[in-house]
């Protein structure tokens, strides 16, 4: 069961690495364009409230705001990657580590799906909530 959270940290890392990348791509381009772009491949309303919010806040990131977003992506993905290895050998010490990190984002997650419900969301915090019960129903049992 530790691999398979270990494989599911590893993709967790993947994607925020390609996504981070991506980020690093925007620095020197017309954000608010490839937003548009963006809208418009994904046939989504921009006259959409949520939409026009977003375009916003988007439009007005500055350089070294979208370089700051790209290097905590990757610090980020850092962190899964080290949570990741870890559990991947067997580490005590990674099974605490993923109990803490992911236990203290379970609030922000909770509070996410209140603003915003989405199934996405539901499930992320589903599979996070029983990693951390899996790891503590764990460590308790080595105490023991």
């Amino acid at each position: 069961m530790l691999r398979a959270i270990a494989i599911f940290k590893f993709f967790k890392a993947a994607a925020l690495i390609a996504a981070s990348a991506g980020v690093f791509r925007l620095v020197h381009k017309d954000v608010g364009a490839v937003a548009e772009r963006w809208i418009e491949a994904l046939r989504l309303d921009p006259g959409n409230r949520y939409v026009m919010i977003a375009m916003a806040k988007v439009s007005d990131l500055s350089p070294a705001q979208i370089k700051k977003l790209g290097l905590a992506g990757l610090l980020y993905a850092g962190l899964f990657l080290i949570e990741g290895t870890g559990l991947w050998l067997l580490k005590p010490w990674a099974e605490w580590l993923t109990t803490i990190l992911t236990a203290t984002l379970i609030p922000v997650e909770v509070y996410e799906i209140y603003r915003h419900p989405t199934v996405v969301r539901v499930i992320a915090l589903v599979i996070n909530l029983a990693i951390v019960l899996y790891l503590i129903h764990r460590i308790r049992s080595r105490r023991a």
